[in-house]
């Protein structure tokens, strides 16, 4: 069994750093130390757990270029776009601590005569996030401040590949200024990190990753009555209506599908346009696609970067040849971009038309710089084919009409119905989703509940 790992980053295939792995006797230091941390923390007013939690909040502001760096070395995100991270953390995180007070309110039932009614949300405990690396801090913090703000001691494991975002969440918690135990870390292989899962002081555990690996998780904790919240993974629609403002629609799917290379929960993975559309949007699409600047992530002019590893590469190379041998067309000539090398994490974006739901591409996550666009007649037609997926994360609709957009969202199955906008996460708004997506809520007053239990009082005069 190996004591230590290293990351490999994609920037250009080199080892960038190597980490040990937390041994059996640091791992249960850590558990016991959240455990005896919970019971002093629980008692801390809201107002000062809120004040420290800012305080690291306000840390990795003021570390935005280093944190920024960490991203774009690790999983190979432009830096001209990884410092957005740090200012989509600050707005969950400002906003999670700001309806803290409403989403840990008591509740009363109606008045009854001689009693005194209500239910306390109390913290859980101890709550283990599991993180992922491609949105590394954004995916993380959605549980780590709204956990902390109610009260529970948390333990971050994050993904081998971002070593570096789970020591800056150290830094920044232990800058603040939390009593010991509070908030800690873990480097970890998947084996242990199973074995942690099933530790009696783990009281709920926040996972975000692929199916596998949720169902991983799942099993772990199968033994013991604690909640677990799934954000797994995600084939998300978008349909573009008759009615609907073609060149928005056009630059904002562009970027909906292929930011951060395509490796978003909640990216555009394939698009239905009304036939009456189809021909202007596929130009429009292509011609903006063809505009990208492909290559090395640390130049300032790149706004599209490699793919996390060669591996992820070659599985979307492997569902566009698939695609283009079932009768796909592939939009994207191979030389237009020259940074494009098979074998390497560099995989350049492309449009697939005449594709189909029997084709993997338009059917199994991509996570990659890969779209499928097919025309529809109707939105009976759109809703049938959005509908049929095992995903069900978010679904975007382009139109002018409102009314319309309700209409069809309620008979999509999704988390999150967008109309006019995608790939974003409005911190009041519950973040969940359906289906093989996976079960939970977190961020909005919503996500509270998930990190704490109902206590009743019933007191009689």
């Amino acid at each position: 069994m190996s004591t230590s790992y290293s990351v490999i980053s994609p920037v250009d295939g080199a080892v960038l750093l190597e980490r040990p792995y937390a041994s059996t006797s640091q791992t249960q230091a850590v558990l016991d130390a959240a455990s005896a941390a919970q019971r002093g923390w629980r008692h801390t007013p809201l107002a000062e757990r809120k004040a420290l939690i800012g305080k690291a909040v306000d840390w990795l502001v003021a570390h935005k270029d280093a944190c920024a760096e960490a991203i774009t070395r690790q999983i190979g995100r432009p830096i001209s776009q990884s410092p957005g991270e740090v200012r989509g953390l600050e707005e969950r995180a400002r906003h999670m601590l700001a309806i803290a007070e409403e989403g840990l309110a008591d509740i009363h039932p109606t008045a009854k005569e001689g009693f005194q009614r209500f239910l306390r949300h109390e913290p859980l405990g101890t709550v283990l996030v599991l993180a992922p690396w491609n949105y590394p801090f954004l995916t993380a913090i959605n549980t780590i401040v709204p956990a902390l703000a109610a009260g529970n001691t948390v333990i971050l494991k994050h993904s081998s590949q971002t070593p570096l975002v789970t020591e800056l969440f150290q830094q920044a918690f232990d800058a603040a200024g939390l009593p010991a135990g509070v908030f800690q870390s873990l480097q970890l292989d998947h084996a242990a990190t199973l074995r942690l899962v099933a530790a009696p002081q783990i009281d709920f555990v926040a996972f975000t990753g692929s199916v596998a690996g949720g169902r991983a998780v799942q099993q772990a904790a199968s033994e013991r009555f604690i909640g677990v919240g799934l954000e797994l993974g995600g084939k998300d629609p978008a349909y573009v209506r008759e009615d609907a403002d073609l060149a928005s629609a056009i630059e904002n799917l562009v970027d909906g599908a292929f930011f951060n290379s395509g490796q978003s929960c909640c990216g555009i993975e394939r698009i239905y346009v009304h036939r009456s559309h189809y021909q202007d949007f596929v130009d429009g699409f292509v011609e903006l696609t063809r505009n990208y600047r492909f290559g090395n992530p640390l130049d300032t002019n790149t706004n599209l970067g490699p793919m996390v590893r060669a591996s992820a590469a070659a599985f979307v190379r492997s569902q566009i040849a698939d695609a283009v041998a079932a009768g796909a067309r592939a939009l994207i000539p191979a030389a237009h971009f020259a940074a494009d090398a098979p074998g390497t994490a560099y995989l350049a974006p492309q449009v697939l038309v005449d594709v189909h739901h029997g084709m993997s591409v338009m059917r199994d996550e991509s996570f990659g710089p890969v779209i499928g666009i097919m025309p529809v007649d109707s939105d009976e037609q759109a809703v049938a084919l959005m509908n049929d997926s095992a995903y069900g994360l978010t679904a975007s609709l382009w139109t002018q009409d409102r009314e319309a957009a309700i209409r069809l969202g309620n008979d999509i199955a999704t988390g999150t119905v967008f109309m006019n906008r995608c790939d974003y996460l409005d911190p009041a708004l519950a973040w969940t989703g359906v289906k093989d997506t996976g079960r939970g809520i977190s961020l909005s007053v919503l996500g509270y509940q998930q990190l704490t239990r109902i206590k009743s009082f019933h007191l009689k005069g």
